[in-house]
């Protein structure tokens, strides 16, 4: 494989797929704990720097125009170092061996949530966050067209130890052929529990966490949000909408504002608590129903029995030789002891 291009590779053994993506190593942090020293000078995400990024594909401006460096609040533009690209057209599996490989196919882009360099999403206003989270709708469901696209998937790295290589308030999407594992788990335990009781098992979840109320932190009856039960990190969160939907990328207007108050909520709540910390956060969504699949009754019932959700891992806690060796997590913080916590913060907005 040529240093710029990236390659899907298959673990027959964990049972999961790898993208080999060299030309990432490029960024000067790749194998070095990243440090947010940038200013607004050296940082290709701020304002009247857009010449240091990819032309944009998307953005959003308050005076409506096209232009592509003035007067912008959101941008999306294509990363500059990919884990994958859009091309070539055909997947190209094909085997080494025993070893099965394909082309890294697939589509990865940055959203730069604001013009201002230092700005916390939670403390924008809940109609910035709004637009944040209708530009995430919206490249969702462009990037479903792609028949060859499976799944998209939106996450948020917060924070030198959760990733971030740029203190800009900034998030990514990539689209891949294949569906994740992770996600594979929770659609097939969906799907028996629903063939089993001809019910939403995040429903289910939902209605047990709202009955027990120990690990609730926000619940407007329009979107909820708790510790897991089972939370893998201190003051992991998990949002949900309470009525059952299967797709973000079909969540209406109306949600998007419910939406963005509950999280500008429980990640204030967060950040007071817990100092500002560093954090993971993802959308987990449907796969892409109109995708090419050779498998499609997989995803039989898939609009009744998935209920899409959001992820959020603050890292302030580090897994090791135990986690990574056995796939346990060793959680020191109980859900029920996060969650009360987290209610007791009080808010001023």
């Amino acid at each position: 494989m040529s240093e710029d291009q990236s390659q899907f590779r298959f673990d027959s053994l964990k049972q999961t797929w790898v993208i080999i993506a060299t030309g990432r190593s490029a960024r000067p942090d790749e194998f070095i704990l990243p440090e947010e020293v940038q200013t607004e000078q050296d940082c290709p995400f701020c304002l009247g720097n857009e010449h240091e990024t990819p032309h944009e594909i998307y953005a959003v401006r308050s005076d409506g125009s096209n232009s592509d460096s003035t007067g912008w609040e959101i941008r999306v533009v294509p990363n500059l170092y990919p884990a994958l690209t859009v091309q070539p057209d055909e997947l190209g599996r094909t085997a080494e061996g025993m070893y099965d490989r394909m082309h890294g196919i697939g589509a990865h882009e940055v959203i730069i949530e604001s013009p201002d360099h230092d700005i916390d999403l939670t403390d924008c206003s809940k109609d910035h966050l709004r637009e944040v989270l209708t530009t995430y709708r919206m490249r969702m469901s462009d990037l479903m067209k792609d028949r060859r696209m499976r799944y998209v998937l939106i996450f948020k790295n917060q924070g030198g130890t959760a990733g971030a290589t740029l203190s800009h308030p900034h998030s990514q999407i990539i689209a891949t052929p294949i569906t994740p594992r992770a996600v594979k788990t929770e659609l097939n335990a969906c799907l028996d529990h629903f063939q089993r009781k001809e019910r939403c098992l995040i429903c289910d979840i939902i209605k047990q966490e709202s009955a027990c109320g120990d690990r609730i932190i926000y619940d407007d009856g329009a979107f909820i949000a708790f510790t897991p039960y089972a939370s893998r990190f201190p003051f992991e969160l998990f949002i949900a909408p309470c009525n059952h939907s299967h797709n973000f990328a079909e969540i209406p207007d109306q949600d998007l504002d419910n939406l963005a108050y509950c999280m500008r909520n429980v990640q204030k709540r967060m950040k007071a608590l817990l100092d500002d910390p560093a954090y993971n956060l993802m959308i987990h969504s449907s796969p892409n129903l109109n995708s090419f699949s050779p498998h499609p009754t997989n995803w039989t019932n898939i609009e009744h029995s998935y209920h899409w959700h959001i992820e959020l891992f603050p890292r302030i806690t580090r897994i090791a030789g135990f986690e990574l060796g056995t796939d346990f997590h060793i959680n020191s913080t109980a859900p029920e002891e996060a969650a009360r916590l987290l209610r007791e913060v009080r808010l001023s907005e």
